[in-house]
């Protein structure tokens, strides 16, 4: 799913690339926002500035992987912008189609996205970056704006608060 384009051909490569890459940059944002509107703003403005990039001399190699790039800087304007911190879980997590995993990893991606609906906005956004897009703290402290100490504690109640509500096994302790 990648193309080395040169100046010119970025452009096509890039819409070539557009089925493909459409749902998952959608999936990206739809597990880390609050609102499919929001995940839909979002994924027009990745596909935007994706565009506006590949039109330059110096076109970027296109790829889903540097989408995801686009989409990771996209997600954190978008929380560097935000006034209001509250926030409502998606109603409904979308299915992904991943016919490699098996039922048990499955179910465990169903709960963990659903636990993480369930979750303040930043704490959402910070265990997302660190542990789904595999971010060091200060990458992710860069990308939601704050400090790495501030960020660490900001994942030590994200994790408590991730783990509380986490379903135990049956006759399982915390």
């Amino acid at each position: 799913m990648s193309a080395e384009p040169n100046g010119t051909d970025a452009p096509r490569a890039l819409l070539a690339l557009y089925d493909d890459a459409l749902p998952i940059v959608y999936g990206y944002f739809v597990r880390r926002c609050s609102d499919r509107g929001t995940a839909e703003d979002l994924t027009s403005e990745t596909f935007l500035a994706a565009m506006d990039a590949a039109r330059k001399n110096a076109a970027p190699p296109i790829s889903v992987r540097w989408l995801l790039g686009v989409a990771r800087h996209k997600l954190a304007d978008h929380y560097r912008r935000r006034h209001d911190r509250f926030s409502v879980p998606v109603a409904e997590l979308p299915e992904v189609l991943d016919e490699s995993d098996d039922w048990d990893a499955e179910l465990d991606r169903i709960v963990a996205e659903s636990v993480l609906a369930k979750l303040p906005e930043q704490q959402r956004t910070v265990l997302a970056l660190r542990y789904m897009d595999d971010c060091s703290v200060p990458e992710c402290a860069e990308l939601i704006g704050r400090t790495v100490h501030a960020t660490e504690a900001l994942l030590v109640r994200a994790r408590r608060a991730f783990r509380k509500h986490y379903p135990q096994p049956e006759g399982g302790t915390s």
